[in-house]
């Protein structure tokens, strides 16, 4: 099926009213091929227009009755969902009433959100007469796979009608087996799980079918009853041990249960009935990373996603365990000193032409200093020492440095991005993902750009996007906004010229020089990109995580004699990484262990700085 791609609910009633209009002309002219059409178009914009209804009365008058109306809305392979509709309501003004349901059933399982139900004949009090049991059934399984588990309470009522028809017709047909554990699935996802729990488990003392013991379960868990769930669903697959889904279902189930372990052994039951079944590999991998947090179970699930990118379950798997971890499902923000006072000045309304002055104990990364002149170009930044081992020097040489230093004073060393490659990282660039491979996969639509402009977006960031999210982060964290453009810029070089083996590419080499300019916020978004590429990629996680695994020990090593503020995000970004050598995984737990013992700046350690206007 097919629709009108939806515009917002006040065009879209304009939309339907003008195809409304279109119609009542093509009819009074007698062109009733294009009435009907435009008939159609005015359900797909507005499906609750009530003009729309009273001139589908007027075009089957017009043709002489609802029956002679239907043969201008023939059902075709591809259908258009104005047709069904249209097909829908004038079946009900024919009294065709099971094929009534089944078409805006259909609607309604396509469009859940729109209201397609709400018409005055699905409210008749004598409806449940009006359709067998058998449709409303099906109905309900039609739309109910397509919500979400629950639907949010605000967004139920298109849905309502359904829902009343199931209850009039479970009251109706009290014994109709099929109808109550359908009813069910369509109750629980409503909200009801009292309801849903009662009609599955009518449904299954009159008939222990296998659906209606799978619904049962699924109603008992909604209701917070896991451990009756666990034993309805072990009691069926006792029964009937073909459905591998229903294991899938019993080891996260376990899982949820504080069981993981048992919940593995179900997945590899599963597995070792199919190993291609789309579900149990995922739930292990999960499953196994519950019993013993560990990366190389996420990105085994990463894995799996690369060779099945069509298995939605593994990615939802894998955004669910990123969840709030750094860099595999958000950028942290920086956390020097002069961000620490960027924040007070902005919390404190200081004017954005405020003449600041700073003073910082030591010399911090120049996209700290970057952020603050973002937000307040007439700030001075005093700087009383730069401590050994000097950040403005590289660890290594590099073969283009981005950042060129005035004694404490850093300016950009390469020329600015072109317009056209700004706006497009400027319209990609985002604080948080699914998961690493989403935002890999997502900077694809960067890899056309210049190698040179995507370095100059690096030390020339575009102004945040001019909408409520962007303006947020001007007004709120201009030093993240600048960390966002900066990695996603790194994720893009790291599809330059992808057709290239990444040991001698042009990418890798990007990146590594990134990685290894002077200490600053884009050696952290190399680093980024360095990893996400490694989970999309296995051939890069050895020198992946020996790159990454450097340019650690070198802000350890500096970390001995000063102040080095990259090195809480460093560690993370290497215990992200997949193959990281076990000493160096080890160090960096160490390190953060350290870190949050001491509490400094609540997650990482900062230098000291105070200001003044």
């Amino acid at each position: 099926m097919h629709d009108h791609p939806e515009g917002h609910e006040g065009g879209a009633r304009l939309e339907a009213e003008g195809e409304v209009a279109t119609a009542r002309i093509a009819l009074a002219g007698g062109d009733l091929e294009h009435a009907a059409r435009h008939l159609e178009d005015a359900l797909a914009r507005d499906p609750a227009l009530p003009e729309t209804h009273e001139a589908m009365a007027e075009f089957a008058a017009r043709v002489g009755g609802a029956e002679a109306a239907l043969t201008y809305f023939a059902p075709e392979e591809r259908a258009f969902i104005g047709t069904v509709a249209a097909r829908g309501h004038l079946c009900a003004v024919a009294g065709h009433w099971d094929e009534a349901v089944g078409l805006l059933a259909q609607c309604a399982g396509h469009e859940p959100q729109r209201p397609w139900l709400e018409v005055a004949w699905l409210r008749r009090p004598d409806i449940a007469e009006l359709v067998a049991p058998d449709t409303v059934a099906r109905a309900a399984a039609r739309v109910a796979p397509q919500l979400p588990d629950p639907v949010e309470e605000e967004r139920r009522g298109p849905l309502l009608p359904l829902l009343d028809l199931v209850r009039a017709s479970a009251a109706r047909h009290p014994d109709h087996t099929m109808l109550l554990w359908c009813g069910s699935t369509l109750a629980r996802r409503m909200g009801g799980s009292e309801e849903a729990v009662g009609w599955a488990r009518r449904s299954y003392e009159l008939e222990p079918s296998h659906p209606a013991a799978v619904m049962l379960g699924y109603a008992l868990r909604s209701a917070g009853r896991p451990e009756e769930a666990l034993e309805v669903w072990q009691v069926e697959v006792a029964r009937d041990p073909c459905d591998l889904d229903l294991y899938v279902d019993v080891a996260e189930l376990l899982g949820s249960l504080g069981r993981p372990a048992e919940g593995v052994a179900w997945a590899e039951r599963a597995l070792a009935a199919d190993p291609s079944h789309p579900k149990a590999g995922p739930a292990a991998h999960a499953l196994r990373h519950a019993v013993q947090p560990d990366l190389r179970h996420l990105v085994a699930l990463a894995d799996h996603l690369r060779a099945e990118p069509g298995h939605g379950y593994a990615a939802d798997l894998l955004g669910r365990l990123s969840q709030g971890t750094p860099w595999l499902n958000w950028i942290p923000g920086g956390n020097e000193a002069v961000v620490s006072l960027l924040h007070q000045a902005l919390g404190q309304s200081v004017p954005a032409d405020a003449g600041l002055t700073l003073t910082v104990s030591a010399l911090e990364p120049p996209s700290a200093l970057l952020a603050l002149r973002a937000a307040y170009p007439n700030a001075v930044t005093e700087i009383q020492s730069v401590p050994e081992p000097d950040l403005r020097t590289a660890p290594r040489p590099v073969e283009v440095a981005l950042w060129a230093y005035e004694g404490t004073t850093a300016r950009p060393a390469v020329r600015p991005p072109s317009p056209e490659a700004a706006e497009a990282v400027r319209r990609l660039a985002w604080h948080g993902w699914p998961h690493l491979v989403a935002a890999y996969d997502d900077a694809v639509a960067l890899s056309g750009l210049d190698a040179e402009d995507l370095l100059g977006v690096l030390v020339h960031p575009p102004a945040p996007r001019e909408d409520e999210l962007g303006r947020a982060l001007a007004a709120q964290a201009p030093d993240l906004w600048i960390r966002c453009v900066q990695v996603w810029a790194c994720l893009g070089l790291a599809h330059h010229r992808s057709d290239e083996p990444w040991a001698v590419s042009r990418r890798r080499a990007l990146l590594v020089d990134v990685l290894d300019n002077a200490e600053d916020w884009v050696c952290e978004a190399a680093a980024l990109a360095i990893v996400a590429t490694a989970w999309t990629d296995p051939a890069v996680r050895k020198d992946a995580a020996e790159l990454v695994g450097r340019r650690l020990l070198d802000a350890l090593e500096a970390r001995r004699t000063r102040v080095v503020t990259l090195t809480w995000s460093l560690c993370h970004l290497a215990l992200a990484t997949p193959e990281l050598i076990p000493q160096v995984a080890a160090l960096a737990t160490d390190v953060l262990r350290t870190i949050d013992a001491e509490d400094v700046g609540g997650a990482a350690e900062t230098g000291e700085a105070a200001g003044r206007e």
